[in-house]
């Protein structure tokens, strides 16, 4: 039995499709987030550019419990999925953005007055 034969030797990464960039901030482009004034004092702050590798519903459920806000998942003609949370959450999800590692700081980009 030769060397060629033994499928086994040859270098084989299995992970390397999991893992589509380097570890800290595996985004591609940048993340926008950005306020909406509503009525009176009320704001909305929505989020729009992470990759659709996420599960955007289960990142909108940790913010919901880490900010003690609401929030949902809407579908936009232009942006795709966005994120929708209540109140002004800009430095918050900026913050947890990079803290779980799904983007990098200088992928994270906030707008607004």
């Amino acid at each position: 039995m030769s060397e060629e034969n033994v499928l086994n030797l040859s270098h084989y990464d299995p992970f390397a499709d999991a893992s589509k960039g380097n570890n800290v901030g595996s985004q591609g482009s940048m993340i926008h987030i950005r306020i909406q004034q509503r009525n009176g004092r009320k704001t909305l702050t929505t989020v729009q550019g992470i990759s659709d590798d996420y599960d955007k519903k289960k990142i909108v459920r940790c913010c919901k419990k880490e900010f003690a806000c609401n929030g949902t998942v809407v579908d936009h003609p232009e942006y795709g999925e966005v994120l929708q949370l209540q109140g002004d959450q800009r430095n918050n999800i900026a913050d947890f953005l990079v803290k779980v590692r799904l983007a990098k700081k200088e992928q994270v980009k906030i707008h607004g007055f």
